[in-house]
């Protein structure tokens, strides 16, 4: 029986959801700019149908100026994707990392774009390193499981 072939496909980009907060302005806007940055990713897959899956990437900025948020920004950016003749080994790493990866510089452009027309300085988020960040998810897995065993 021949193997499968391999197929990897971006079906679809889009933005899932969006939000910008500034519940401070205006006075936010008359401080000194010496902002707190704080960063934070999440992805989510959802299995649509046989080889189709919608991965998702969230990215959450929040900037705080002496204590008080100056802007709140959350973009979940999108995908779909066709991924099939992988094997588990092969096609945990292609969601956990591989799609994050190609979703991202949308979500980083769109959170630029949504801090600008927010009125403050723009917003450049470093590249992220995806593999790593998947090998830590893994690895984590693997001592909450270790954990949890009967001894």
């Amino acid at each position: 029986m021949a193997e499968e072939e391999k197929q990897f496909a971006l079906q679809k980009l889009y933005i899932k959801d969006v939000s910008f907060e500034t519940p401070n302005s205006p006075a936010v806007f008359t401080q000194k700019w010496e902002p707190k940055v704080e960063f934070n990713l999440a992805s989510n897959v959802q299995s649509l149908q046989e080889d189709l899956y919608e991965v998702s990437l969230t990215v959450t900025v929040t900037v705080t100026l002496e204590e008080k948020t100056a802007y709140l920004v959350e973009v979940s950016q999108a995908g779909i994707f066709t991924i099939s003749g992988f094997n588990e080994q092969e096609l945990s790493p292609m969601i956990g990392s591989f799609c994050p990866n190609i979703l991202f510089p949308y979500a980083r452009e769109a959170v630029s774009d949504l801090v600008i027309k927010g009125g403050f300085p723009p917003m450049l988020l470093a590249p992220v390193n995806f593999d790593a960040l998947y090998m830590q998810h893994v690895q984590q897995q693997q001592a909450t499981a270790g954990n949890t065993s009967v001894n």
